[in-house]
């Protein structure tokens, strides 16, 4: 009760502070109206049980009510669209190949965290940046992807990435961002560093030319620098400044450094973007662009509330960053909620938690007993290296406390 009446009065003084800008708002009634709207209308999602994201799973699975059978789990073997994983006896197995070990290796981790809690099942899980079922594909087959939009009917799960696998940026992820609790951790710190008073007011964005996309906010950057600072850097297919519009490739940024910064944009990559869970750690107002692509954690994430949607053509950009600017109370009480929402409900124990709701219903949805394949090698935990270096420090403590030599 005492949760619900906090949230009750937190959202009559957000809808309050929206009513008292007087005539000299009036230009941005509109906007005013759809975050006083989204805030009424928002209720918290429940945390306990990584329920926040409870009707994703749901409803990615609901394809698949009539059970999945032995033939189709083979079909979906066969098209050869995901790496077949076995769970056996609590053990994991996995076929040879797979076209992106590191990406691999980032999902087992995580199942194999859970895989005590787990019924034995089989599964296609695709590492590849882009979904592999297209919704006029009949039967529809059982994949699972990290990301898609609604034109797929692909499982989703969380994606490697929250452990390891990349996107490596040079040269500085040059193995990929790092896992999600560290770099979690070193996120808070600099939004520490930077609160919203010590911020700078204007959009920021770093990134590779992906895709046209972005090229409006770039340009914007150049016509209206008091607005938004946004440059384009060297990706692997970067050839000349032709690729960066006309203009030499801008140095990488680490992702602590963007805390600097009141707005933070983001948009898709191939697929979904992995940047944009960091960026609301930073305490920053987030501008999310276009709402095609999805993670499983998006859903629970609401336009107004956590952040700032922009069109996808960017026509509202130059508007939108106006505003903000103009309505600072309005910017930083969204900023806080989408921190607040991150912080909160994707952490990382609630990935493995989803991981591991996730495949429990997944096996009741098997019509058959998965038989193991022979063929396929046993995939063991592996410590990752902050996990070697604790044990490394742990050897050192106790053999200073022996007074041995390190």
């Amino acid at each position: 009760m005492e949760r619900v009446w906090l949230w009750s009065m937190f959202v009559l003084l957000s809808v309050c502070g929206l009513c008292v800008f007087g005539e000299e708002g009036k230009e941005w009634k509109k906007i005013r109206k759809d975050i006083s709207e989204a805030v009424v209308g928002y209720t918290p999602c429940d945390p306990v049980n990584c329920s926040c994201h409870l009707s994703v799973l749901q409803h990615d699975l609901q394809h698949f009510t009539a059970g999945i059978s032995e033939d189709l789990m083979a079909t979906t073997i066969q098209r050869g669209v995901g790496t077949h994983y076995q769970i056996i006896g609590h053990k994991l197995y996995r076929e040879h190949n797979c076209m992106f070990p590191a990406r691999c290796s980032g999902v087992e981790h995580f199942i194999i965290e859970v895989i005590d809690s787990l019924p034995d099942l089989e599964l296609v899980i695709n590492v590849r940046d882009y979904p592999q079922v297209p919704s006029w594909v009949t039967p529809t087959l059982p994949v699972f992807s990290f990301s898609k939009t609604s034109d797929y009917q692909d499982i989703m799960y969380p994606a490697w990435t929250f452990w390891e696998g990349g996107p490596a940026v040079w040269p500085i992820y040059p193995t990929g961002l790092g896992r999600w609790d560290l770099m979690r951790d070193d996120l808070k710190k600099s939004a520490a560093q930077w609160p919203w008073t010590k911020k700078e007011s204007k959009g920021f964005f770093r990134g590779s030319r992906t895709s046209p996309e972005r090229d409006p906010l770039i340009l914007l950057s150049r016509e209206a620098p008091e607005l938004v600072d946004a440059e384009y850097t060297k990706n692997q297919a970067w050839k000349s400044e032709k690729d960066t519009l006309g203009k030499p490739p801008a140095k990488e940024i680490p992702l602590v450094d963007h805390c600097k910064y009141k707005y933070l944009f983001n948009f898709r990559g191939v697929a979904a973007s992995f940047r944009f869970k960091h960026l609301f750690l930073c305490g920053s107002l987030v501008f999310h662009v276009g709402d095609e692509w999805q993670e499983f954690f998006y859903p629970q994430l609401k336009p107004w509330v956590h952040y700032i949607p922009v069109r996808q053509d960017l026509s509202d950009v130059r508007e939108l960053l106006q505003f903000v600017k103009q309505n600072d109370a309005i910017a930083e009480e969204i900023a806080t909620r989408g921190k607040e929402f991150i912080l909160n409900h994707l952490q990382i124990q609630d990935v493995s938690c989803y991981w591991q709701r996730l495949l429990t219903e997944f096996s009741h949805l098997l019509t058959y007993k998965p038989k193991r394949n022979n063929s396929y090698n046993q995939i063991f935990h592996k410590p990752s290296k902050t996990e070697l270096c604790l044990r490394c420090s742990q050897r050192s403590r106790r053999r200073l406390a022996s007074g041995k030599s390190v």
